[in-house]
């Protein structure tokens, strides 16, 4: 191995970290209900889609749906787990399963959430930001009933 692949090597092991600690902070701003940092991890032109929770374009907009998520969620715990980072350049592509307890303000109603997230990333004067952050669902069941009886309180 010679020492531009060694660098080459470095760099993306680098950026995977970073983009690992961009996701991190998403989940503690938007568990914290910090909708202005949430907002800072996005580019400009940045898509939030939640399929039936909705599609949010461009970083404003995506920062107004964070200001109103607690009317929809009272409380909300992000665990994100077993990321698949594919870094090309300064473009990458991240997957993360989603568990989430959370309070559903409807009924005051304890919720397990599960789903997978597929991120777009860019690197944007040497930092990574979101280009898309999409949610697909798996489950969002009630607590006390689990997703055997009731697979989604969703739509």
């Amino acid at each position: 191995m010679n020492l531009d692949d060694l660098t080459q090597r470095i760099q993306q092991q680098e950026d995977i970290e970073a983009i690992k600690r961009l996701k991190a902070h998403y989940c503690l701003h938007v568990d914290t209900g910090e909708p202005d940092k949430v907002a800072d991890l996005f580019v400009e032109q940045a898509v939030w889609d939640g399929g039936v929770v909705g599609r949010y374009e461009g970083r404003e907009a995506i920062r107004t749906f964070m200001r109103n998520l607690p009317q929809m969620l009272s409380f909300a715990l992000h665990y994100v787990m077993n990321p698949l980072i594919e870094v090309q350049g300064d473009r990458a592509t991240g997957q993360w399963y989603l568990l989430e307890p959370c309070t559903m303000v409807k009924d005051n109603q304890a919720v397990w959430g599960t789903a997978r997230y597929e991120d777009q990333c860019v690197k944007v004067n040497g930092e990574w930001k979101f280009q898309q952050v999409k949610l697909i669902p798996v489950f969002w069941t009630p607590f006390d009933q689990g997703w055997v009886k009731k697979r989604s309180v969703l739509g």
